[in-house]
C-alpha cells in the first residue's frame, strides 16, 4: 500500500524541514530535479528541461520573465485540468525570475490541488502513484526554498495561504470528476467539500499558531537560528 500524502500545514513542514542545509548566500534560484517533469539548469541564467504538456513546457522553459509571466496568465486562464505538477513548475519558474509571491501562491495551489484530487480519487486503484510521488517530491525539495521566502513576512504569507486555498476552492480540478479515475466511496462532490474544509481548518490552525506572540518569536528565533532572513529575504 502507497503512503498516502500527509495533510500537514505549510507551517508544520516548515518547523520539520527547515532550511539549516541550505548555504547562507541569497537563494535566488531553485536548483532541484523532479523526473520526468522538471530538471533545473546548473545556472539560472541557463534554461531548464520542462515536461509538462506541450502548450506550456516551452514557456517554463525560458529564461525570460515575460514567458514565465505568459505561462502563469495561461494557467490563470484555463485551470481545469492544470496538473498539480505543471503548477509546481510555475512556482519554481516565478522563483527563478524574482516573481516571489506569484511562487509563493501558485507553490500553495499546487499543493491543494493534489490533496483535494487524493481526497476524492483513490489514487492507488487510479494508477496516480507517479502525481503522488512528484508532488511529494516538488513539496519535499522545492517547499523549503519557497517557504523560506514566504516567512519573510508573516502577515503576507497568511494572505497568500488563504488566497491560494479560495482559488482552489473555487477552481476545483476537474480530473476528480472524470469516471475513468477511481473515486472513494462517496459522492464526489461531497468529497471535495470536505477536502477543502480540512484543508481550512489546516489554515486556520497555523494562522493561530503565528498569532500567538511566544510561538511567533520562538519561530522567528528558529529562522534566525537557520539564517533565513539572509537565504530568503532579499531584495
Amino acid at each position: 500500500m502507497r503512503k498516502i500524502f500527509p495533510l500537514g500545514t505549510v507551517l508544520a513542514a516548515l518547523l520539520l524541514h527547515g532550511a539549516s542545509a541550505l548555504a547562507a548566500a541569497p537563494v535566488r534560484h531553485i536548483a532541484i530535479h523532479v523526473q520526468p517533469y522538471y530538471a533545473a539548469a546548473e545556472r539560472a541564467d541557463r534554461a531548464p528541461q520542462v515536461a509538462i504538456g506541450a502548450s506550456l513546457s516551452g514557456l517554463l522553459a525560458s529564461t525570460r520573465r515575460e514567458d514565465i509571466v505568459k505561462a502563469r496568465d495561461k494557467v490563470a486562464a484555463d485551470p481545469k485540468l492544470i496538473t498539480p505538477m505543471t503548477m509546481m513548475v510555475l512556482a519554481i519558474r516565478l522563483y527563478d525570475v524574482g516573481l516571489r509571491d506569484d511562487a509563493v501562491f501558485w507553490f500553495y495551489v499546487a499543493k491543494d490541488r493534489y490533496i483535494t484530487l487524493s481526497q476524492v480519487l483513490d489514487i492507488e486503484e487510479s494508477k496516480m502513484g507517479q502525481v503522488e510521488d512528484a508532488v511529494r517530491s516538488f513539496a519535499t525539495l522545492a517547499g523549503p526554498i519557497i517557504n523560506g521566502y514566504a516567512f519573510c513576512d508573516f502577515a503576507k504569507q497568511s494572505e497568500l495561504r488563504a488566497k491560494a486555498l479560495a482559488w482552489v476552492e473555487q477552481n476545483p480540478y476537474q480530473a476528480i470528476f472524470m469516471d475513468r479515475f477511481t473515486a472513494k466511496p462517496g459522492n464526489r462532490a461531497e468529497s471535495l467539500k470536505r477536502a477543502i474544509r480540512t484543508l481550512r481548518q489546516n489554515v486556520d490552525t497555523e494562522q493561530a499558531y503565528l498569532a500567538d506572540p511566544k510561538r511567533a518569536a520562538d519561530f522567528q528565533a528558529t529562522r534566525s537560528k537557520n539564517e533565513a532572513d539572509a537565504k530568503f529575504c532579499w531584495k
